[in-house]
C-alpha cells in the first residue's frame, strides 16, 4: 500500500502582522527551567518503575559511586598525619632533639595516593556504567514513543501541536537522559560526601565543626534566594529561545509569502523584540547563576578565618595537631560544594519530573482499539464495498456524517463530489479505518472491515492525495516506497506508466537524484507524478484518488488521466473530485452535502435531474467562462 498523505507545504503558512504562525513552529519545543510536574511523587514512582529493568546496574552504580566518594573522604585526614609528622620533625630538628621522618611521610603519601587512584578508578567505572544505562534508557524511551505514535488514532494528532509531540521525543527525553547520566550518581556522591565529611569533621574536633556549620544556614538561604530570582529568568530564556526559533523557522519557510507582502520590516521588528527579551533574560539568568559561587566563596572564606583562629588556639592548647587543622580546612572546603550541588539537583529533579510526566502522559494516551485475535483481510477479495448507515463525528456531540449509505461494485469508479466541508475526505478516512465509526458499518465483500486488522485492510488500497509526500532520499527509493521489494525495472516501468520517466531522465542524476528534505528541488507537478508512480507500483486491489491531478498542467493531466484509467481498470476506485469535468465517466457519482448523500447516479443522470450536482457542475463552467 502507498499512502501519500501529504508533506505539509511550507509556503502555506498564514500571514499576519508581526510574522507567521505555521505548524510546528517551535513554540513548544523547549521546557522552561522552572517548569514543575503536577504529580512529582507519582511521576518519580513511574520513572523508578520504568528503570526496573536496569535495577542491578543502577545499584552497582550507586555502590561504586559511594565507594569512590568514601575513598576520597578518608584522604585528607590521613594526609593530615603526614603534615603533623613533617611539622613535628621540623620542630624536633630546630630544637636538636630529632629529625624529619621522611620514610613514614613517604609511606603515608603513597597510601593517600593509592586511595585517590582507587577513588578515581571507581569514579571512572561508575561514569562508564551510568553512561551506558542512560543511553539504553533514552533509546527505550524514544523507541516506546515512536511505537506509540504508530498506535495512536489520528484524532489525537488533530488536537495536538506537532511541535508538542516532537518536543516529547527530543527535549523531554534528553532532559531525563541528562538527569540519569549526571545527577543520579551526583545525588549519591553528594549525600555520601556531606555525611562522610561531617563525620570526619566531628572526629577531628566538635567545637570547630559547630563553628563551621554556622555558615551552612546562611549559605542555604543565599542559594535559595539566588535560585528563586534566577529561576524566572531561566524560564523566560528557555521560552524565548523557542519563540526565536519558531520565528526564524517561519520566516525561512514562508519567505516567499513574507517578501510578497513586504513583511521584512515587520519580521525584523518582531525578531528584535524577541531577541531583546532573550538578551535581557539571558544575561540576568547568567549573572545570577554565576554570582552564586563567589558569594559562597566569601562565606567560605569567613568560615576559614574563624576556623584558622580557633584552630590555632586549640593547637596552642595542644587539643589538636596542626595536621588536623589542615585536614579540617580541606573538609570544610569539601562540605559546601556538595550542599550546593544538592540544592541545584533538587531543581533539576523538578525539571526531570516535569519532562518525564509529559512523556508518561503521552505513553498512557488512548490507543487504537485492540486488534488481538483479528484476522487479516484475504488477498483475493473482489472489491465490493458497501457503506451501511454510517454515522461519524470527530467528537460525539458533533456528528458530521449522517446515515451515509452507498454501494460500490467490483471495478467501479466511484466519484465523491460536494462543496468544501461536505465530508468527502472523511469518508475515505473511515474506509481506511483512520477513524472508527460512531455507528453503522463499512463492508468489503460483505465483511465488516472492523473484523480485520488495519494493516491488512490498508494493503488493499493505494492512496494518491492532493498534498504530496516525499521523503529525503533518491527518486528510486521514493517510488519504491509503494512496494519495497520491487526491482529497479519495475520502478522504471511504473514511472513510465505515470508519465514521470521523461522528466526523471532529464534530471542531473536521473533516478539516483536525491530529493532534499524540503522537496523543493523538483516542481509540485513532478512531485505529484512521483506519488502517482508510487501508487501504480503498489498494484493495489482498490484505489483512492483525492484530486490527484490538481497540481499539474493541462497536458500532463491528460497523460495522467490515461495512466489512471489504465490503473483503475478492474479495480474499485474512489475518486474525490473538485473539478467535476474529470469524473464524467464515473460509474457512480455520490453527491455529498453537510455529511449526507443528497444525490447519486451517473453524470448524465444527475445533470438530467437538474438538482444540486447540476448546480455545482454549471457553476464551475460559469466561473471558467467569466474568468
Amino acid at each position: 500500500m502507498s499512502i501519500n498523505n501529504g508533506k505539509q507545504s511550507t509556503t502555506g503558512t498564514s500571514f499576519r502582522s508581526g510574522g507567521f504562525r505555521g505548524p510546528g513552529s517551535g513554540r513548544h519545543m523547549g521546557m522552561g527551567s522552572g517548569e514543575k510536574a503536577n504529580d512529582f511523587k507519582g511521576t518519580m514512582s513511574k520513572l523508578v518503575k520504568y528503570l526496573g529493568a536496569y535495577k542491578a546496574a543502577i545499584v552497582l552504580i550507586l555502590i561504586v559511586a559511594a565507594g569512590s566518594t568514601l575513598f576520597s573522604i578518608v584522604g585528607p585526614k590521613i594526609l593530615g598525619k603526614a603534615t603533623t609528622k613533617l611539622f613535628e620533625g621540623v620542630m624536633a630538628k630546630i630544637s636538636g632533639t630529632g629529625n624529619i621522618d621522611f620514610p613514614a611521610i613517604r609511606q603515608i603519601l603513597l597510601f593517600v595516593l593509592g586511595l585517590y587512584l582507587i577513588s578515581a578508578l571507581l569514579n571512572y567505572i561508575q561514569g562508564w556504567i551510568m553512561s551506558g544505562v542512560a543511553v539504553k534508557i533514552t533509546y527505550r524511551f524514544r523507541k516506546d514513543i515512536a511505537e506509540k505514535i504508530n498506535r495512536m488514532p489520528l484524532s489525537y494528532f488533530d488536537g495536538t501541536n506537532h511541535g508538542e509531540v516532537l518536543s516529547k521525543i527530543t527535549n523531554d527525553v534528553d532532559t531525563v537522559n541528562r538527569t540519569l547520566s549526571q545527577s543520579l550518581s551526583q545525588i549519591v556522591t553528594s549525600l555520601v560526601m556531606v555525611i562522610g565529611v561531617l563525620i570526619m569533621m566531628f572526629s577531628i574536633n566538635w567545637i570547630m565543626t559547630l563553628v563551621s556549620l554556622i555558615v551552612i544556614p546562611l549559605s542555604m538561604i543565599l542559594v535559595r534566594l539566588i535560585i528563586k530570582q534566577s529561576q524566572k529568568y531561566f524560564k523566560q530564556q528557555q521560552e524565548y529561545i523557542g519563540h526565536i526559533n519558531g520565528h526564524v523557522e517561519e520566516m525561512y519557510s514562508g519567505h516567499i509569502v513574507m517578501k510578497s507582502f513586504n513583511g521584512e520590516e515587520r519580521s525584523m521588528k518582531e525578531f528584535k523584540d524577541l531577541n531583546d527579551t532573550l538578551y535581557t533574560a539571558g544575561w540576568k539568568s547568567l549573572f545570577l547563576s554565576r554570582i552564586m559561587m563567589p558569594m559562597m566563596t566569601i562565606l567560605g572564606n569567613i568560615s576559614y578565618v574563624a576556623i584558622s583562629i580557633l584552630g590555632g588556639w586549640l593547637v596552642v592548647k595542644k587539643a589538636i595537631t596542626i595536621g588536623d587543622i589542615q585536614a579540617f580546612i580541606q573538609y570544610v572546603r569539601s562540605f559546601t560544594r556538595p550542599l550546593t550541588q544538592l540544592a541545584n539537583i533538587s531543581n533539576v529533579l523538578q525539571q526531570t519530573a516535569a519532562a518525564a510526566e509529559r512523556v508518561f502522559e503521552f505513553l498512557e494516551e488512548k490507543e487504537h482499539l485492540n486488534e488481538k485475535g483479528k484476522n487479516n483481510l484475504p488477498i483475493n477479495i473482489t472489491g465490493n464495498v458497501e457503506f451501511k448507515n454510517v454515522h461519524f463525528g470527530y467528537s460525539n456531540d458533533k456528528i458530521i456524517i449522517n446515515n451515509f449509505s452507498a454501494k460500490a461494485e467490483k471495478g467501479n469508479k466511484i466519484a465523491i463530489v460536494g462543496p468544501t466541508g461536505a465530508g468527502k475526505t472523511t469518508m475515505v478516512k473511515l474506509l481506511m479505518r483512520f477513524y472508527e465509526l460512531n455507528s453503522g458499518s463499512i463492508l468489503i465483500d460483505s465483511h465488516d472491515i472492523r473484523e480485520y486488522t488495519r494493516n491488512s485492510l490498508r494493503k488493499m488500497f493505494a492512496m494518491v492525495l492532493q498534498d504530496t509526500w516525499l521523503f529525503n532520499g533518491t527518486i528510486m527509493d521514493n517510488i519504491r516506497y509503494g512496494r519495497p521489494e520491487a526491482t529497479d525495472e519495475e520502478v522504471i516501468e511504473a514511472a513510465k506508466t505515470a508519465y514521470a520517466h521523461h522528466f526523471i531522465m532529464a534530471l542531473p542524476e536521473g533516478y539516483d537524484m536525491v530529493i532534499n528534505e524540503e522537496a523543493n528541488n523538483i516542481s509540485q507537478g513532478e512531485m505529484q507524478l512521483l506519488t502517482i508512480a508510487r501508487a501504480i507500483l503498489a498494484d493495489p486491489k482498490m484505489l483512492i484518488l483525492d484530486e490527484a491531478t490538481s497540481s499539474v498542467d493541462t497536458l500532463t493531466e491528460v497523460h495522467i488521466q490515461k495512466a489512471m484509467d489504465t490503473l483503475m481498470k478492474g479495480r474499485t476506485s474512489f475518486v474525490i473530485a473538485h473539478r467535476l469535468s474529470t469524473i464524467r465517466d464515473a460509474d457512480l457519482i455520490l453527491v455529498m452535502n453537510k455529511g449526507d448523500i443528497v444525490e447519486q447516479g451517473t453524470h448524465e443522470e444527475l445533470l438530467a435531474q437538474k438538482g444540486f450536482y447540476a448546480e455545482l457542475y454549471n457553476s464551475q463552467f460559469e466561473y471558467t467562462e467569466s474568468a
